[in-house]
């Protein structure tokens, strides 16, 4: 009786859009930040306002799924969809804070890298999450889940060899404690763009 008065399908695509779009303005003001190194608090204000927004649409998703008694996609997906999207803007939002906090003075060119890396990410998610809808782009949407997984192995890798020359070549204990948290948050970014990548790829599987 419960399920007449209950949506049978809420707009999931259009809020997980919403989201993709914070998480792209997210590492883009982060990327900004960190490859401008200027601005500091203005640049650090628009990542956290991203987290923010993309917070409340994380909140909006998981509400509309306790209220819809059909979803378009599987409860399951749906959670963690939106809830490894939403990781992607608390990590950013944690490097613009760690900056600030750990008082860094003088950015790497592995963490600008790393940066544009973490960028290109969202890019493809955003460019992925736009196609969920229609089933009909599911080799495109494996495609890109597949670029996706190259980056996120390719921050890896810089991430290697970021930490290689800090260990090598940096003399100040807490220059490399501050540097080292850096890259691995920076990192950890595409980590969790790989994982919005395997629960899409996940989904087409599932339902194409």
């Amino acid at each position: 009786m419960l399920s007449r008065f209950m949506p049978h399908e809420g707009n999931f695509f259009e809020l997980f859009n919403q989201h993709a779009e914070q998480i792209q303005i997210g590492t883009v003001a982060l990327r900004d930040l960190i490859t401008h190194f200027d601005n500091l608090e203005i640049r650090t204000r628009e990542v956290v306002s991203a987290e923010k927004k993309g917070d409340k649409i994380t909140h909006e998703t998981i509400d509309m799924l306790h209220k819809t008694f059909i979803t378009p996609l599987d409860r399951d997906d749906i959670h963690k969809l939106i809830s490894t999207m939403d990781d992607m803007l608390d990590l950013a939002e944690d490097v613009a804070e760690t900056i600030s906090l750990y008082d860094i003075r003088v950015m790497t060119p592995e963490a600008v890298q790393l940066a544009d890396i973490c960028v290109a990410c969202s890019d493809r998610v955003k460019l992925v999450v736009s196609m969920l809808s229609n089933m009909g782009n599911a080799s495109a949407m494996l495609k890109i889940a597949n670029e996706i997984d190259r980056l996120e192995s390719d921050a890896d890798h810089v991430m290697r060899s970021a930490m290689a020359k800090l260990f090598r070549e940096e003399n100040d204990v807490k220059t490399i404690i501050k540097m080292k948290a850096l890259y691995e948050l920076l990192e950890t970014i595409t980590d969790k763009a790989e994982d919005v990548a395997n629960v899409i790829q996940g989904i087409v599987l599932e339902n194409a």
